[in-house]
């Protein structure tokens, strides 16, 4: 008898009876344990600060003073420790750079291409160079970020570049370190845990973050009817990102194999789909543009002295007002960015799958479509136009706080669309984790 069967006859709701179904088996259940446990450390070395940290000078910053929204960003890829100036504070941000990086090189460099169509083994090879570029990414990461914070005033009577030995380099390289130690936290719960596990940490991260947002919220007393038509926004956005992230459009693709059946050699008939997601980039393209649209105004702020009657001093004030995060220009600018790094990304990762060579070579067709270069073309040609989609619903989620911000004139407290992103798109990829574990078992999961 299935384990399902006396499910109706319990009354529990689908969500609660399948986590329950799931601490049942000892496999399952010990992967859950040890991803919470891994977790429990994680924010333990989100809370060991960096010595010399000014915090109610830090704490300023994040409330939205200056390079507020660099360090804002920053700090969601941290899991919240860049707020405490942890030796965690990078958190995975370093390994994510490497990753995107790589990435983009793999299609450009002939010996990565050929090394990515090593099996296994290439995809080992190139895991491997990820991590190395990681570190050096994690060093300059945390140089700057440190320089950027004393300049802040976070380092309130503390020379940290001066002397023999500057306090810079430990503070630098224990940062480094446990960017470092994130990425193998990670990589433990990928192994043994649940589902994909830097993601699982970015994810606990804003989620340890979410109370402190609620208590901001009453503690602003900001306005009743803006509070509760920025949660009916909230909502409204996780609707459109779940819907977003499950459309799909599916190629039919058939097989034909040789049977043999009473001494004779017949051909059988198979079918399957190649799914075509609507929104297959991901969070990628807000890092990007977000990324890269926080560097004018940062870099410009070095610049920017109102005392100073210079053009160079003025045309820096100019841009930061511009890229504040208040105008509309920044907005306007940063939904193309995410528009042109989502149909980018897409079409850099799709070359990388060479579906219509794997097609051929596993004797598959599309009905109607030609196999070799025709199938290539009708589906970059489809996935072109599917991608639109999500390109401008990617570029719709990182404006909507500054509309939301208008509707509901709620200052006080920040949506963040990146985070949504996250904390959707992590929820249904463990889900789905947990309902293939499941399933594998006769028991129903999380998603029917």
């Amino acid at each position: 008898m299935q384990a399902t069967s006396a499910r109706p006859a319990s009354g529990r709701p689908q969500l609660l009876q399948a986590l329950i179904d799931a601490f049942k088996i000892p496999d399952l259940r010990m992967k859950l344990l040890f991803t919470l446990a891994m977790l429990v450390v994680f924010r333990f070395v989100a809370h060991v600060p960096v010595p010399g940290v000014d915090r109610d000078a830090l704490n300023l910053v994040f409330s939205g003073g200056q390079f507020g929204d660099i360090l804002g960003f920053l700090d969601l890829f941290s899991g919240g420790a860049l707020r405490n100036l942890s030796v965690a504070a990078l958190g995975v941000y370093p390994y994510i750079t490497s990753s995107i990086i790589m990435q983009l090189l793999v299609p450009v460099i002939p010996q990565l291409k050929a090394l990515s169509k090593e099996g296994d083994y290439g995809r080992q090879k190139i895991n491997q160079m990820t991590h190395y570029f990681t570190v050096p990414i994690a060093l300059a990461q945390g140089y700057g970020q440190i320089i950027l914070l004393e300049r802040a005033g976070i380092f309130a009577g503390v020379d940290i570049t001066g002397g023999a030995f500057p306090a810079i380099i430990p503070m630098v390289i224990s940062m480094a370190a446990g960017t470092v130690f994130l990425v193998w936290l990670g990589e433990q719960i990928t192994e043994r845990g649940i589902g994909n596990g830097i993601s699982i940490i970015i994810f606990a991260g804003i989620v340890a973050g979410l109370p402190q947002i609620v208590q901001q919220g009453f503690i602003s007393r900001v306005d009743p009817t803006g509070l509760i038509t920025l949660v009916i926004i909230t909502l409204a956005i996780i609707y459109l990102i779940v819907v977003f992230t499950e459309a799909q459009r599916r190629i039919p693709v058939q097989y034909g194999r040789t049977v043999f059946r009473g001494g004779a050699v017949r051909r059988a008939q198979g079918t399957s789909y190649i799914p075509l997601r609507i929104n297959s980039a991901g969070m990628i393209p807000l890092i990007f543009a977000f990324a890269i649209i926080i560097l004018p105004g940062t870099v410009a702020s070095y610049f920017a002295n109102p005392s100073d009657p210079s053009f160079v001093s003025r045309f820096a004030q100019g841009m930061v007002g511009v890229f504040d995060g208040t105008s509309f220009i920044y907005w306007v600018i940063l939904f193309v960015l995410v528009v042109i790094f989502a149909l980018f990304y897409t079409m850099i990762t799709f070359s990388q799958m060479n579906l219509a060579e794997n097609l051929q070579k596993q004797g598959g067709f599309i009905p109607g479509i030609r196999p070799g270069r025709p199938t290539e073309e009708y589906l970059q040609r489809t996935l072109i136009r599917v991608s639109w989609g999500g390109a401008l619903f990617l570029g719709f989620v990182a404006i909507i706080p500054y509309f939301a911000t208008l509707l509901t004139d709620v200052q006080a407290l920040r949506l963040s669309s990146t985070a949504l992103l996250i904390l959707v798109g992590v929820g249904l990829d463990t889900m789905r984790q947990l309902e293939a574990q499941l399933l594998m078992r006769r028991y129903e999961g999380f998603i029917r």
